[in-house]
C-alpha cells in the first residue's frame, strides 16, 4: 500500500513539473512573439519558474521538512491540522492544511515592533533578507533554448555575461538584511543573533568564490546558460562508447571535475542559509536571534526566505555541477526523437522535469543534513571557514588552473577529480576514532564478560 502512495505521489510530482514546464515555454514563446520588446519571453520564466515553480516549492518545502524529520527521527509529523468538510474531518491529507493554517496565521497576527526599534530600518530588514535571495534564482537556467511558435526561447529570467559574478554580488547583499534585523530591533539578543549571523556570513563569502573559481577555469566562462554557459558545456562527454546503438559514457559534469569545488561551495553555501548545523545566528536555546522581535508576516518573510534559499541552492548546484537539465547520457538519442524534432516545447518540458527533480533531490538533501547534525559551536563555524574551507579553496584553485593549463581537454583534471571523491568516499565510510576506541572497549567489554561467566563456580545441589 506504501509502495503504491509513493509511486503515486511520484507520478503526480513528474507530472506537475511536465505540465509546468510546458505552460512556461507555452507563455514565453507567446510573449516573445508579440515582440513587445527584445527578450520579451524572458518575462514566462519571471512568472512561472521563479513566481510559481520556486515559491510553490519552497512553501511545500516548510510541510516536507516536518515530514522527514519526523520520519527520519520515528516520530509523527503534522497531523493535527484538518479541514471542517463533512468526510475530510478525520483526515489529515498529509499535513497539507498545516501550509494553509501557517499562512492564516501569519497574515492574521499582529506584527508588533519595539517602541524603541528603527521603524523604517525594522521594517526594510526582512525585505533586504527575503528579496537577493529570491533574485538569485534568475541566472539559473531551468530548460534548454527550444523554438516555439518561430521563437528561440531561454527558460532563464536573465542571462548576462557577467552570470556568476552577479551570483556572487547579489547573495552579498543578503547579509544587509540580517544586520539591520538585529540592530534595529534595538534588543541586545537581536544584536548579538545579527552580529553572529553577518560574521559568519562573511567569513563563508570567502570560501564561497574561491569554490567556482576551478569551473570557471575549467569552462573558461561565467555565464551559467546559453550556448557558452556551464549548463551547456557541461553535456558533452569526457569519455563514451556505443552501448546498443546508444552513446554512452562520463559527461563534463562539475561533480566529475570539482569534487572538492563542491564540497566548498556547498559548505559554503549551506552555512549562508543559516540553518543548522549553521544556526548559531538563530539560537532559541539562548533566546538569540536577529529577528527575535518580530511576528506576523515580517517573521513569515524571514521564514520562507531560508526556504527560499534552499531551492535556489539546489537550482544553483544542479546547474553548476550535476549539468542542469541534461541527462548524464541519452541526451542525443532524447533530441534525435521525431515527436522532440516536431515538438520542440516537449523537448523542453522533458529537459525542465529532468532539472526540477534535480533541485527536488538536492532539496533533501539539505533538509536530511538538516536533520542529521547538531549544531555547531560558533567557534567550530569559524574554524572551518577560515582554517579549513579557505585553504582547501586555494589548494583546489591552484591545482585546478595548473591541470586545465597543462590538458585543456579536461581529462587530466577530471582523473584528479575521480581520486579526489575516492578519497572522500572513503573517509566517508572510515568510523571515526572515537567510534573506533568506542567499539574497540566494547569488544573488551565483552571478552572479559564472555571470560567471566566461564570462570563462574558450578551450582551444584
Amino acid at each position: 500500500m506504501r509502495i503504491g502512495m509513493i509511486f503515486i505521489s511520484i507520478s503526480l510530482i513528474v507530472g506537475a513539473l511536465f505540465t509546468l514546464m510546458g505552460a512556461s515555454y507555452a507563455l514565453a514563446g507567446w510573449l516573445e512573439s508579440l515582440e513587445l520588446f527584445a527578450g520579451a519571453g524572458h518575462l514566462g520564466a519571471i512568472l512561472v519558474q521563479m513566481l510559481v515553480m520556486v515559491m510553490v516549492t519552497a512553501t511545500l518545502l516548510t510541510l516536507a521538512e516536518r515530514k522527514w524529520s519526523a520520519l527520519m527521527q520515528d516520530r509523527v509529523g503534522p497531523n493535527r491540522a484538518r479541514l471542517p468538510i463533512p468526510g475530510l474531518k478525520d483526515n489529515p491529507l498529509a499535513g497539507l492544511p498545516h501550509i494553509a493554517t501557517d499562512v492564516l496565521k501569519m497574515l492574521t497576527k499582529e506584527a508588533f515592533r519595539p517602541k524603541a526599534a528603527s521603524k523604517f530600518l525594522f521594517n526594510l530588514g526582512p525585505i533586504l533578507a527575503f528579496a537577493p535571495v529570491f533574485a538569485l534564482f534568475a541566472i539559473v537556467p531551468a530548460g534548454p533554448t527550444v523554438e516555439v511558435m518561430g521563437k528561440q526561447v531561454m527558460m532563464v529570467a536573465a542571462n548576462p555575461d557577467f552570470g556568476l559574478l552577479f551570483l556572487f554580488a547579489i547573495a552579498s547583499l543578503a547579509v544587509y538584511g540580517t544586520s539591520l534585523a538585529g540592530w534595529a530591533s534595538n534588543n541586545k539578543f537581536g544584536l548579538l543573533g545579527g552580529v553572529r549571523a553577518s560574521s559568519q556570513m562573511v567569513s563563508y563569502e570567502v570560501a564561497l568564490g574561491l569554490s567556482l573559481v576551478g569551473m570557471m577555469l575549467a569552462f573558461s566562462t561565467v555565464k551559467l546558460a546559453g550556448p557558452t554557459g556551464m549548463t551547456a558545456l557541461q553535456a558533452p562527454y569526457l569519455w563514451s562508447f556505443n552501448l546498443l546503438g546508444l552513446d554512452v559514457g562520463i559527461p563534463r559534469w562539475g561533480i566529475f571535475l570539482q569534487p572538492l569545488g563542491f564540497l566548498l561551495f556547498f559548505a559554503a553555501a549551506f552555512a549562508e542559509t543559516k540553518r543548522a548545523p549553521f544556526d548559531t545566528p538563530e539560537g532559541e536555546s539562548e533566546i538569540v536571534g536577529y529577528f527575535i522581535e518580530y511576528s506576523g508576516m515580517q517573521f513569515g518573510m524571514f521564514m520562507i526566505s531560508e526556504f527560499v534559499e534552499v531551492v535556489v541552492l539546489s537550482g544553483v548546484l544542479a546547474a553548476i555541477f550535476f549539468g542542469g537539465y541534461y541527462l548524464p547520457f541519452g541526451n542525443e538519442a532524447l533530441m534525435g526523437l521525431p515527436v522532440m524534432k516536431a515538438h520542440p516545447w516537449l523537448l523542453g518540458a522533458t529537459l525542465g522535469t529532468v532539472f526540477w527533480l534535480k533541485v527536488i533531490l538536492l532539496c533533501y538533501l539539505q533538509l536530511a543534513i538538516r536533520w542529521t547534525f547538531p549544531r555547531f559551536r560558533y567557534d567550530q563555524i569559524q574554524t572551518l571557514g577560515w582554517k579549513i574551507l579557505l585553504p582547501l579553496g586555494l589548494a583546489n584553485l591552484f591545482i585546478s588552473g595548473a591541470l586545465v593549463l597543462w590538458d585543456p581537454s579536461l581529462h587530466s583534471l577530471a582523473l584528479f577529480g575521480f581520486v579526489v571523491l575516492g578519497v572522500i568516499v572513503f573517509l566517508t565510510l572510515t568510523p571515526s576514532r572515537q567510534v573506533r576506541l568506542a567499539k574497540q572497549a566494547e569488544e573488551v567489554h565483552g571478552g572479559h564478560g564472555h571470560g567471566d561467566d566461564h570462570s563462574l563456580p558450578a551450582n551444584t545441589h
